[in-house]
């Protein structure tokens, strides 16, 4: 009894010891930033609430723009000003330019041989150069179109069906759904080539394994895991390499068949797609790919793509709902330029400056992740004047800098006009707005997400006029935030469509 009781107080001691003496040796050596005070072993976990980004923009009007929190013992620093993301993505950018992997991501990563949780270095470099000549190039991106026009308007028409029934009528949808169907078809068949969900809403066995991987990958990506926050009891907790380990297993075996499928059309027709799969299988050799960077990277596309796209028009129909004076002026746009005899198309972007705006707008006030992906220091740097030593994580607030009423005027109101009255790069050349990052970590999917979100929204607008459900006023629409690494609405977006253009317009367009 008394061995068991000293190996206890060992394990809680030692550990502790180890902390106090690394935070002293930190605090003594680097002019930190400042922050809520941590507390031994779990830092400050209990003091974060949990949606992150509105807790620290709330901590920076008590620390500053730049703070420190512990997460367990690690050093995190938060940035919430556009100055200082700057110095974090441009000036600094190459120090910074590192990825902070947990236990989850270093294992569906394969430990950075993907390109979102790679460090940076010469496989990233190499694996970026393919996403952004060969994955992500404007010719590919225009060869892919009829995918994206055929899932979008195929949501049309089963929104038009759903509201036609007289059982239905006035009655309001559950935007999510439809929406999650467009970006999860959409996906599929850009990375596999392969439309897991057929014309009645059946979904093959393959499908159903590839949406059971995506559902278990997105709860163990949630999941604590002990042995990451107490690595000296890491034994203790074995059963979690064996979750990781199943999954890894159940991914891959899913990826290789689909990509034997894929072999076996090549060798029958001599010819490759446009879809990744094929692209990357025909870029291996020449860019010397192995197979766990082609299969990290087919599933890069499938995390980075899928849920954000929903994500962001959810949240833009739901400002929509909640402000028609925007709506209808976008309606008014749509009908002026594409009129009520045929439906709108990817090309018809550049005459619609008021829908871009408002995708713009509906990225700066709900980007779909506020905090970005962490980056890690891989050497000791400065930022705002204080030091942000080797191996610290850094986080960019982008949430809170599209909020700041120092660089915009009413941040919290809706207002797609204000890029009319100042142009504001969405891309990444504007810190003030940076829903897909910046610098060396941009993501190389930028412009595929922005033509399938003002896609959704365009047709969407253009088909339907979108309401409240009975009783409820355009004001009550509620916009809090569900927690998480991604920012999905708390309460799913309920609207009523009411059809506005002549029946033979709500027709899929299949390809």
């Amino acid at each position: 009894m008394a061995v068991l009781l000293l190996l206890a107080a060992a394990i809680v001691f030692i550990p502790t010891l180890y902390y106090l003496l690394q935070t002293l040796f930190q605090r003594l050596r680097f002019n930190l930033p400042q922050g809520p005070r941590p507390l031994p072993i779990v830092g400050n976990l209990y003091d974060v609430k949990p949606v992150k980004f509105r807790c620290y923009a709330e901590w920076a009007r008590t620390y500053g723009p730049i703070f420190s929190v512990y997460l367990d013992s690690k050093l995190n620093v938060i940035v919430n000003s556009s100055e200082l993301a700057k110095e974090v993505l441009k000036e600094n950018d190459q120090q910074l330019a590192d990825r902070h992997r947990n236990r989850a991501t270093m294992s569906f990563s394969r430990g950075g041989k993907d390109l979102i949780w790679a460090d940076y270095g010469p496989h990233y470099v190499k694996v970026r150069k393919v996403c952004n000549l060969e994955l992500f190039s404007l010719k590919r991106l225009e060869a892919l179109r009829p995918i994206r026009e055929d899932e979008v308007t195929a949501m049309v028409e089963s929104i038009f069906k759903h509201s036609s029934d007289p059982d239905n009528r006035d009655k309001s949808i559950a935007m999510r759904g439809y929406l999650g169907s467009v970006a999860f078809n959409n996906i599929t068949r850009l990375t596999f080539g392969k439309r897991f969900v057929n014309s009645e809403g059946g979904m093959d066995e393959q499908g159903q394994e590839f949406k059971g991987i995506v559902s278990n990958g997105i709860k163990i990506g949630g999941k604590v895991f002990m042995a990451e926050n107490l690595p000296w009891l890491r034994w203790f907790f074995a059963s979690e390499n064996e979750i990781l380990a199943k999954h890894e297993q159940r991914r891959d075996r899913l990826t290789k068949a689909i990509m034997a499928e894929h072999d076996l059309a090549r060798s029958k027709t001599g010819g490759t797609q446009e879809h990744f799969i094929d692209a990357l299988h025909t870029l291996q050799q020449k860019y010397d790919l192995s197979d766990d960077t082609i299969i990290g990277l087919l599933w890069d596309m499938i995390t980075a793509g899928m849920d954000t796209t929903s994500i962001s028009v959810e949240w833009a129909m739901a400002e929509l709902v909640k402000n028609p004076r925007v709506q209808h002026k976008a309606q008014e746009e749509l009908d002026r330029v594409i009129g009520t005899d045929r439906i709108m198309s990817e090309t018809d972007f550049s005459k619609l400056p008021y829908l871009q705006s408002i995708a713009k707008e509906a990225l700066r006030l709900h980007p779909p992740t506020p905090l970005m992906l962490p980056h890690k220091a891989n050497s000791n740097v400065k930022l705002g004047g204080y030091d942000v030593p080797k191996g610290a994580i850094v986080h960019v607030n982008v949430w809170a800098i599209a909020r700041d009423p120092t660089i915009w005027k009413d941040p919290e109101e809706f207002r797609p006009e204000r890029f009319f009255e100042e142009d504001v790069d969405v891309k990444g050349h504007d810190y003030r707005l940076l829903p897909f990052g910046a610098g060396r970590r941009v993501c190389p999917g930028a412009q595929l997400a922005i033509n399938l979100v003002t896609s959704m929204l365009g047709h969407l607008l253009h088909h339907f006029e979108w309401t409240p459900p009975a009783g409820v006023k355009p004001e009550e629409v509620d916009l809090t935030e569900n927690p998480g690494m991604v920012t999905y609405m708390r309460t799913p977006l309920q609207a009523v469509p009411t059809p506005r253009l002549p029946n033979n317009l709500y027709k899929r367009v299949p390809v």
